[in-house]
């Protein structure tokens, strides 16, 4: 894990038993006008992870931030029907010094996200 602030993902297919490659992510904050702005865009990799997606040059910020997890690419390319066809995470960094470490757990029917380490 990066020992500077910033955000990371981990996705986890719980319906193959291993990570999920490829999904896209986007990351936003929340503006002043109640926009939301794109800080970064990725792909999670081989072992489901996306570690860059708040700009490396950006200093962090306090406020809300929102990660679009688009999973209905994935699970149509393993031809699985799926019920969510993209996963929404809104989430408040308060302290900017820390480490923002969001893992999701998925399945075509159900997922669950939380604060990890």
């Amino acid at each position: 894990m990066a020992d500077s602030p910033s955000i990371s993902v981990h996705v986890l297919d719980q319906s193959q038993g291993r990570p999920a490659e490829g999904i896209p992510v986007t990351l936003e904050i929340r503006g002043l006008t109640s926009l939301w702005k794109q800080l970064g865009q990725e792909r999670t990799d081989p072992d489901g992870r996306s570690t860059n997606l708040h700009p490396a040059g950006l200093r962090m910020q306090t406020g809300t931030y929102r990660l679009t997890f688009d999973v209905a690419g994935y699970f149509r390319a393993r031809h699985l029907a799926s019920f969510f066809p993209e996963v929404h995470v809104v989430f408040t960094v308060q302290d900017v010094t820390q480490h923002y470490h969001i893992p999701l757990l998925l399945s075509p029917f159900g997922y669950s996200v939380y604060r990890g380490s």
